[in-house]
């Protein structure tokens, strides 16, 4: 068993995946959150604002690894000013992380920034994996690149550093499959736009197993942590329906999606962008599955 995880952020979805993952893992969990400073079921939780130093940064003194999971949700419409929030929420807390370690006489042995898949550009064709990836040049691919610069360009001599290039993390209690779902039982789970789009997605489970994996093997640099087999759009629909046992789902054009959007206050990208996305660095280094296709997920998140 580890000594100490501290895991900024994680009150929301992905934290609560990784606190249930690692509950028996840690001697102590340590949650970094913008709520108050308590000892709940055994976790001990620590006001920050992820920007300036208050008495949270002592915490990573000897502690084994920090996860960073800082971001504002991407699930809005991109004004100036959300946009402006969507990357000052990942830079600030980086730098401020960066700075504690630097600080720290003791410092962790392993930092884990999140990241996204959505770093590589729209691609119906070519699998991006780390190596051969392709990255683009738009408002979330620009973030991407910002918020790995960020993390990287702190020198951390006695930290490894690990950026999580994450996909859509399908779970049974929160994250995106929630709403899915619901729209499939109600008859609208059709393709989005012509349904060609690849969605690169991992299952909640192996999400945890894979940052645990990262952890054990000591792997540092950028890792897409995302299922082996991402499907198409329409494929995915199709066989979401077939497990919920509904017969049909409206197709949603890109017109309709885009009112849709501005109803909901959100952008079309998050449904439309093909994430054709490969875990390479996770495969070549030994890492299995649970969860590898599309059809067992399906069956496990329903059951």
């Amino acid at each position: 068993m580890k000594n100490k995880l501290i895991i900024a952020a994680g009150t929301g979805f992905l934290g609560n995946v990784l606190i249930q993952h690692f509950n028996n893992k840690f001697e102590e969990i340590v949650i970094l959150t913008r709520g108050k400073s308590e000892i709940k079921n055994n976790i001990k939780y620590v006001n920050w604002n992820a920007k300036t130093f208050s008495g949270w940064e002592e915490e990573l003194e000897n502690t084994d690894v920090v996860i960073n999971l800082a971001g504002k949700s991407v699930d809005c419409r991109y004004t100036e000013k959300n946009k402006t929030e969507i990357l000052a929420s990942r830079i600030d807390s980086t730098k401020i992380l960066n700075e504690a370690i630097l600080q720290c006489k003791n410092p962790p042995k392993h930092f884990i920034n999140s990241s996204t898949a959505t770093i590589y550009r729209h691609s119906e064709d070519k699998e991006m994996d780390e190596y051969t990836g392709e990255i683009g040049n738009d408002f979330s691919m620009n973030v991407a690149k910002t918020w790995e610069k960020t993390f990287y360009e702190v020198e951390t001599q006695k930290t490894l550093k690990t950026a999580i290039r994450t996909s859509i993390v399908l779970g049974k209690n929160g994250g995106a499959f929630i709403p899915l779902k619901r729209l499939t039982q109600l008859g609208l789970g059709g393709k989005n736009g012509n349904g060609s789009q690849f969605v690169s997605w991992i299952h909640e489970k192996d999400f945890a197993r894979a940052v645990e994996f990262i952890i054990e093997k000591e792997l540092s640099g950028s890792i897409n942590v995302v299922s082996p087999l991402p499907v198409r759009n329409e494929e995915f629909m199709k066989k979401l329906q077939k497990e919920i046992g509904i017969p049909f789902g409206l197709l949603i054009s890109k017109s309709m999606l885009e009112i849709g959007a501005r109803i909901i206050k959100t952008e079309t990208e998050l449904v439309l962008k093909s994430r054709n996305v490969l875990p390479k660095r996770l495969t070549e280094n030994g890492f299995e599955f649970q969860f590898g296709d599309i059809d067992k997920t399906f069956k496990n998140l329903l059951s």
